[in-house]
């Protein structure tokens, strides 16, 4: 019996977006389209959706498996994770011209009236809060683009994700008056994160052979040069 498998994606590019015709594109959609045709899988059916239901998605059923996203112990109460496949540093979107007075999770904590804006439940919210950041001034919204147009609209002073997704949209929807701040990567608890794809807990075996297929294309030649194509490199995704 052919395995029905459903693809969960968001419009976050690089990693993933709707193309002009709705087929899904990204550096995340080729490698798990690849990974499942490595293990005789090639008809998926993609899945536009928003954060908040990517998760309750799995535990539902609504699909078999998600783009891939940061592996939280919270998260993994509720699905199973392949082994990694990117790990990536926190950015902040600010306006330009507020590069260094918003250089920094503990710099808009400290500046008294300062409001970071992120998707809820991703997890530069708890690194906010972590920095010091009082939680009436970490605002919450749906989408990356909701996100982008409180720091356009003055709505706060800067949005958090990964440094990766900023340029991935500003890329894509270029804007002279935004500027991206790295998050220094070498304090401790900035380490980049590790994000994987998930899956529902019963596709265990689909997992399994899933990550099989993974171990043997994370780093070739066709999976290097894909990701630089999107802007990678490679210690962006060489990663246990």
């Amino acid at each position: 019996m052919r395995e029905a498998i459903i693809f969960a994606y968001l419009d976050e590019p690089p990693f993933c977006w709707p193309g002009p015709d709705g087929r899904a594109l990204g550096s995340d959609v080729e490698l798990m389209t690849e990974t499942l045709r490595e293990i005789g899988i090639v008809s998926v059916e993609m899945r536009l959706t928003s954060f908040s239901e990517l998760l309750p998605g799995l535990v539902d059923g609504r699909w078999t498996i998600t783009t891939p996203l940061f592996v939280t112990p919270e998260r993994k109460r509720s699905v199973d994770f392949s082994r990694p496949v990117w790990a990536l540093s926190d950015g902040l979107l600010v306006r330009h011209g507020d590069e260094d007075r918003f250089c920094s999770y503990e710099a808009l904590a400290q500046d008294g009236s300062a409001r970071l804006v992120v998707v809820a439940d991703q997890v530069q919210e708890q690194s906010g809060l972590a920095a010091g950041i009082p939680r009436n001034r970490v605002l919450r919204v749906a989408t990356q683009e909701d996100a982008v147009q409180m720091v356009r609209d003055r709505g706060a002073e800067a949005y958090a994700s990964v440094a990766m997704a900023h340029r991935g949209f500003l890329g894509h929807t270029p804007d002279a008056s935004l500027a991206i701040v790295p998050v220094a990567a070498e304090a401790k608890d900035r380490e980049p994160a590790k994000g994987a794809f998930a899956f529902a807990r019963s596709q265990a075996d689909l997992r399994t052979r899933f990550d099989q297929a993974l171990d043997g294309l994370i780093g070739s030649d066709w999976h290097r040069a894909m990701m630089a194509r999107y802007g990678f490199a490679a210690s962006d995704f060489e990663v246990g």
